[in-house]
């Protein structure tokens, strides 16, 4: 393990890009690291960090008029080496989530390129950052983030440790000092005792799985759960799981401009065909969307649950309906 200020940390900017979570007029979120800029390691960003990975909105490809031919011309594949610096350990199994979407027969070509690209440097929390983090539900463990390297903070020194051939390069970048492996258990340890006190650690999801699928999608709760939801889509939008997208066709005068951005099944026109929207109430589509995090993306996953216990969507909801209470209504029930 490694030792330095966490200062050096940013010398990486000297080399390649470095983002991280930065504070902008009140909001953190994850940005490009320059001189000056308000790096804030002690909140939970206001959205994940997914965006750098599977942006929100991008190009595809070009058409363009020959004459009588068509030329398509693709969007270059984007190949900047990069630093994701902060994520923390909810974020960093939510790409592991993503990769099985993405990397998985057929291979998301854009995807593929960013994640080559990137070195994905977790961050252990000492302790949940907000009242609705719930990530050892799932199985994550605050201290102890997944990535290319863990880090950690403590009395205003970084910890560093390589867990991939990514990780390691990156540590030999850096000057530090080297110590015992052991020297953080005792803040790990304090960490996971403080989550363990938050409000949502005793989520059960006893019978929200892919083998009691359909007595979770004809439970009689989805009614009165979903009677509050606006369909607004904020809940997607700041998940960091979520990879629901639509691809769209722009005319620029020139030619046409193909590009893709987020989804939502919770919009009334998600998915729409010719005769119509296949869930066409907002029960409906309540249901899907909480049916495909705790039911249908486990069944078909090796039981991984499509939800990490960030809380975003508890905290952003402005009816406040989110995951948790799903859980609460629908967990276990099939003991």
């Amino acid at each position: 393990m490694l030792k330095l200020h966490l200062d050096r940390l940013f010398r990486i900017a000297e080399r390649r890009k470095l983002f991280a979570p930065i504070r902008r007029a009140g909001v953190v979120d994850f940005g490009l690291w320059e001189p000056g800029a308000d790096v804030d390691l002690e909140t939970l960003t206001s959205r994940s960090a997914k965006g750098l990975f599977f942006p929100q909105s991008e190009d595809l490809m070009v058409f363009q008029m020959r004459g009588k031919a068509i030329e398509v011309e693709p969007a270059a594949v984007p190949d900047d080496m990069f630093v994701l610096f902060g994520v923390r350990a909810c974020d960093a199994r939510s790409f592991a989530i993503l990769d099985r979407v993405f990397l998985e027969g057929p291979v998301d070509t854009w995807y593929q390129a960013r994640r080559s690209a990137g070195t994905v440097v977790a961050l252990g929390c000492p302790g949940p950052l907000a009242e609705s983090c719930f990530c050892p539900v799932f199985g994550i463990d605050l201290a102890e983030p997944e990535g290319d390297a863990r880090a950690w903070v403590l009395d205003g020194e970084l910890y560093l440790k390589a867990m991939t051939e990514k990780g390691e390069a990156l540590l030999k970048e850096l000057d530090g000092e080297e110590v015992d492996d052991n020297a953080l258990d005792a803040a790990k340890a304090d960490a996971r005792a403080k989550m363990a006190q938050n409000p949502l650690a005793d989520l059960d999801l006893t019978g929200l799985d892919g083998d009691h699928m359909m007595e979770m999608f004809n439970a009689p709760e989805w009614k009165a759960l979903s009677k509050a939801c606006l369909g607004c889509g904020a809940c997607t939008y700041v998940c960091p799981t979520c990879q629901c997208y639509d691809i769209r066709d722009f005319d620029t005068g020139s030619g046409i401009q193909r590009f893709r951005c987020w989804d939502s099944c919770m919009f009334s026109d998600f998915t729409l065909m010719a005769h119509g929207n296949p869930r066409r109430t907002q029960l409906e589509r309540f249901r899907q969307r909480f049916m495909h995090k705790l039911s249908y993306f486990p069944a078909n996953n090796d039981g991984i649950y499509a939800c990490v216990g960030c809380g975003r969507c508890v905290g952003k909801c402005p009816m406040h309906v989110n995951i948790a209470k799903v859980i609460r209504a629908l967990g276990g029930k099939h003991i």
